[in-house]
């Protein structure tokens, strides 16, 4: 017997690592997403695609996978791992610099979507209880796919994904108060339904609190004992082991797994630690999510979609138009482009991991019939397959409304002119983009200007700057704008995240290109100095440095000695942004100062 059920599960695991090896390159040589190719492996060799004909050809038995529970564990290891590199990718300043987005935004699509998707149900027949959970269910989004699909495309730091992981992260949260309802419904305790959902609200957040707080207490120390053993295995089993804790600290109070390990990675990635645990993780995380896709597409009864494809075609227009559609009427009300959006309603509109999780529970407590379960599951898996279709057809209306624009103002519809061969671009036009400018203008340097506020760039083109509207962080747009003949590149955006795609971007484009862009700090800096930039300068510290050194000189300090400590200082900021960045050259406003020289390079 235990020699069958492990020859079972290797047989299991041969399928998955062929999906793996195989289908996914041919996947990728066609330009396809790899999201596609594993949920396709799943519904072909899944108990309803070519397992259900195993009973009448025995010989596909050898080849198909009758059942996921046996890989549910692993597949729900590749979305945990997927949140933590998402949290690596953050941070605790970047979560709260998009809160407006995910308590608006997110909190009222949740609540719209789930409330329309109920009246649908009830307008259809289904008991009250039962369009509940069903709108409640369908309401949610896949993180583990969305994300995956905009990591593929570079598109996680863009406005698209900003307002796609605001809506998420809400999401994730308000999976505890749903679950929480759902047994509320099934046990017919609604009387202190609000006292119940208080507590459990109150017993999450003190568990968050107390996990960051004890995380930021010990994992710098941890981590630095488990580097000084110089051994790959001792760190790999290290990160793991903060993963789980983080996770199923999170799971014990009525939060989901993939929030406690998103915690975890927003953690980690305020240590010196984030790079190399990164490279640790991703491979894994790539296979185990491959594995989540397969046991997703597993879950498809296509019987149902063969004998009501009306049905089924209705449910999965109707559900992605009607997400859609909620999103982008509250990005117009949020003030985000119609075509960002729209993009974002569109990858938002398909089912979710949680609506497995959801329905299953309810279908266990008899809320929902089986029948009408499956048939909602079915929407969710079909939806969830299309959304690297979504993706591609968002991408394709926001082409072409950037080629349009016909929003915006006439002085900002003007095209950057080619031929023009500027020697500097300057990335953001603000006020600093403008004192660098003016410096420019000083020394008859000629310069193109390219900033993303329609009514900024149609202000400034009316006092006749040569400022045009656009998004640098489009190679497309950057060769357009001149990249290949321009001398240097000077970004002064104030978005971090936009800072360091464009100084990416720029760099793969131009390695010999000089790039100085402004950064918010030492550890920002050094993340631009890894990204390619020539010279990073920390607006912050660089302030500190003129105001400390104006308050000196006015105390009556001598002038000398004010100077060299304020080099003094300079030179200990270039040595901690050289320790977060070992592998780069670290420039500061110290050393070019040294010597007349270097003002001419300027």
């Amino acid at each position: 017997m235990n020699g069958a059920m492990e020859l079972l599960s290797l047989k299991d695991a041969a399928i998955v690592l062929c999906a793996a090896g195989l289908v996914v390159p041919v996947f990728y040589r066609l330009r396809i997403s790899s999201v596609l190719g594993f949920m396709i492996v799943g519904m072909a060799v899944g108990p309803f695609g070519l397992g259900a004909l195993a009973d009448d050809m025995p010989w596909l038995r050898h080849m198909t996978i009758t059942g996921h529970s046996g890989i549910h564990g692993v597949a729900e290891l590749g979305v945990i791992l997927l949140m933590f590199m998402i949290g690596l990718e953050l941070s605790f300043e970047r979560i709260m610099t998009m809160k407006r987005l995910i308590f608006g935004i997110g909190l009222l699509q949740v609540v719209l979507s789930a409330g329309v998707l109920i009246g649908a149900g009830v307008a259809f027949g289904l008991p009250m209880k039962t369009a509940v959970v069903l709108g409640l269910g369908l309401a949610m989004s896949s993180t583990a796919i969305i994300i995956q699909v905009l990591a593929e495309r570079h598109q996680i730091a863009t406005g698209l994904g900003r307002t796609t992981f605001s809506v998420l992260l809400f999401q994730d949260v308000a999976v505890v108060p749903v679950l929480f309802i759902v047994g509320v419904l099934a046990s017919r305790r609604a009387a202190n339904m609000g006292e119940q959902l208080a507590v459990g609200i109150i017993e999450a957040i003190i568990a968050v609190a107390a996990l960051i707080l004890v995380g930021r207490r010990i994992l710098r120390p941890l981590f630095r004992m488990v580097a000084a053993t110089r051994s790959a295995e001792m760190f790999m089993a290290a990160c793991l082991l903060i993963v789980m804790t983080a996770s199923l600290t999170t799971y014990f109070v009525g939060l989901s797994l993939a929030m406690g390990a998103l915690i975890a990675g927003l953690l980690l990635a305020e240590t010196e630690y984030r790079r190399q645990i990164e490279v640790s993780i991703e491979p894994f995380k790539g296979l185990l999510l491959g594995i989540f896709l397969i046991s997703i597409g597993l879950s498809a009864n296509l019987g149902l979609a063969i004998s009501n494809p009306l049905g089924v075609l209705g449910g999965v227009i109707g559900l992605i138009a009607l997400k859609a559609a909620i999103v982008t009427g509250l990005g117009w009300l949020f003030r985000i482009p119609w075509h960002t959006a729209l993009r974002a309603g569109l990858l938002l509109g398909p089912g979710s991991e949680f609506t497995f999780v959801i329905l299953g529970l309810a279908m266990g407590y008899n809320l929902v019939e089986p029948e009408t379960g499956q048939y909602a599951l079915l929407l969710t898996v079909l939806t969830m397959t299309l959304i690297p279709v979504l993706e591609w057809l968002g991408r394709l209306i926001g082409d072409n409304a950037a080629a349009r624009n016909p929003a915006l103002p006439e002085e900002a519809q003007v095209a950057v002119p080619h031929g023009e061969t500027p020697q500097v671009l300057i990335a953001g036009f603000g006020r600093v983009g403008q004192m660098v400018a003016s410096l420019l203008e000083a020394h008859r340097i000629s310069y193109i200007a390219i900033d993303s506020d329609p009514e900024l760039v149609a202000v400034l083109r009316r006092q006749g700057r040569p400022v045009y509207y656009g998004d640098m962080a489009r190679i497309d747009f950057l060769r357009h704008a001149g990249i290949e003949t321009a001398a240097g590149l000077v970004v002064t955006m104030g978005h971090p995240a936009s800072v360091e795609v464009l100084v990416a971007i720029a760099r793969a484009e131009r390695p010999d290109l000089l790039i100085v862009a402004r950064a918010r700090d030492a550890e920002q800096a050094a993340r631009l100095y890894r990204a390619g930039a020539t010279d990073a300068v920390p607006e912050t510290l660089e302030a500190s440095l003129q105001l400390g050194e104006t308050l000196l000189v006015d105390l009556g300090v001598p002038m000398g000695r004010v100077i060299a400590s304020v080099h003094e200082r300079r030179a200990e900021l270039r040595e901690e942004i050289q320790s977060l960045a070992p592998d780069r050259q670290v420039r500061t406003h110290a050393r070019r100062r040294a010597g007349p020289s270097s003002e001419a390079g300027g």
